[in-house]
């Protein structure tokens, strides 16, 4: 932890700034949309002076959308969203380099998670940007002070639209927050390909073991699940899919997948990655039916998505056997493997989603800010949508930037498609 006092934030070294800065700027040269925002937003200061909060994973891509939000203007502040997702050469960097006051620390307890939560809200932000919506909840339990100053946000992840939607429903939401995951170039791109390639990432570093011929149970077959699946089955896997939702269950089905349920898969897995959303997916009844050596992982936003409190119970001894791995063993001598503390493993272990993809994610993030700028003050407390202009406008930015053209429309296609008349 930082003791320099002209460091603004809370950071584990300063002297990591100059590594973070060489991979921030290595992770911008796949970032091209990021890069084009921030050309304008330096332009055209739209963000001036707009007090900002960012809780997210602080990580070489965040970092990149930080800095644009800056150059816009945004007196912005950053904490992390998950205690062990953030890269500390990324913040020492942020805080150092760039000026932007960071309050994050790979390996932070729980209370030190929640304090830099605090330490960010003492910005008394105008705007908030979330994953998994602690930052929004932390304001609505207990800084309701806040809320008259506070305009709108938005949300980053699938968990965090989970929990808003639930507050907006409740009625207790109490300003408007778009939900960047629910757009197309979005979860399309981030939750399937980012999830699916850095997941695997993450067990490899940390595990090391051969992905060929495991029995691998995806928990879950959203755009995350659907991403593990698909990565997994490519390095040779045999994938088990978990649901209870019949349609996605029937897509696994129809997409070549065993499907049961997970007590069934309990007793194959060799390998059980979680990505639903939702507590206890993997349950202690699960864990009990598991074979020796079995390896669990969540990939899902929070680590309630493994019954921990259980595994601990039923192990008689634990020990740390590799970074990122624990060994509980079990009184008829079965050892069960639980990876990176039972949170997101990707970034735990590994280093996140490749820049690629958050390129689309974060300017959707930063786009979004741009809207609420302008229209915040029209919106009724909600969950919204990003606006279907954003989504596609990203989608083109990226397929220019990445030198694909694609057709245009006719004008007698475009009359046909707007027309009832024209039949067989």
């Amino acid at each position: 932890m930082t003791t320099d006092a002209t460091v603004k934030g809370d950071i584990r070294d300063p002297s990591l700034a100059e590594e973070g800065v060489r991979r921030i700027e290595w992770a911008a040269r796949e970032m091209p949309v990021i890069r084009s925002i921030r050309d304008r937003f330096a332009k055209d200061k739209l963000l001036q002076g707009v007090r900002l909060a960012g809780c997210l994973h602080i990580t070489t891509e965040t970092a990149n959308l930080a800095i644009a939000l800056r150059d816009g203007g945004a007196d912005l502040v950053m904490c992390a969203s998950n205690p062990l997702s953030t890269q500390d050469d990324v913040a020492a960097a942020l805080a150092v380099e760039y000026g932007i006051p960071t309050y994050a620390i790979k390996g932070e307890d729980d209370d030190t998670y929640y304090k830099h939560l605090g330490q960010a809200l003492d910005h008394k932000p105008q705007m908030t940007m979330d994953d998994g919506a602690d930052l929004v909840a932390t304001i609505h339990q207990s800084r309701t002070e806040l809320l008259d100053e506070i305009v709108g946000g938005t949300e980053e992840t699938t968990t965090g639209v989970i929990r808003l939607k639930a507050m907006a429903k409740d009625g207790a939401l109490k300003y408007p927050i778009i939900a960047v995951n629910e757009a197309n170039t979005k979860h399309l791109f981030d939750n399937r390909y980012g999830t699916g390639q850095s997941t695997l990432d993450g067990i490899t570093r940390a595990t090391n073991i051969l992905w060929a011929g495991k029995n691998v149970v995806v928990v879950g077959y959203g755009w995350c699940g659907r991403g593990v699946a698909m990565r997994a089955r490519g390095i040779g896997a045999k994938v088990i899919v978990i649901e209870v939702d019949p349609l996605p269950a029937l897509e696994a089905v129809m997409d070549g997948f065993q499907v049961m349920p997970m007590l069934e898969a309990s007793a194959i897995g060799d390998i059980f990655i979680s990505v639903t959303g939702d507590i206890h997916a993997i349950d202690g009844h699960h864990m009990e039916a598991m074979k020796d050596g079995a390896i669990i992982a969540n990939s899902g936003h929070f680590n309630v998505e493994l019954n921990l409190e259980a595994l601990k119970a039923m192990a008689e001894s634990s020990r740390q056997v590799r970074p990122f791995v624990e060994e509980f063993r079990m009184g008829d001598g079965r050892r069960l493997f639980l990876l990176g503390e039972g949170r997101l493993i990707n970034l735990a272990a590994a280093e996140g989603h490749p820049a690629s993809v958050m390129d689309m994610s974060f300017a959707n993030q930063a786009l979004c800010i741009e809207h609420l700028v302008n229209t915040a003050q029209s919106l009724e407390p909600d969950v919204y949508d990003v606006p279907k202009d954003i989504d596609a406008e990203i989608a083109k930015m990226k397929l220019a930037a990445v030198g694909v053209e694609i057709d245009e429309l006719t004008e007698e296609q475009r009359k046909y498609l707007s027309s009832w008349d024209v039949g067989t």
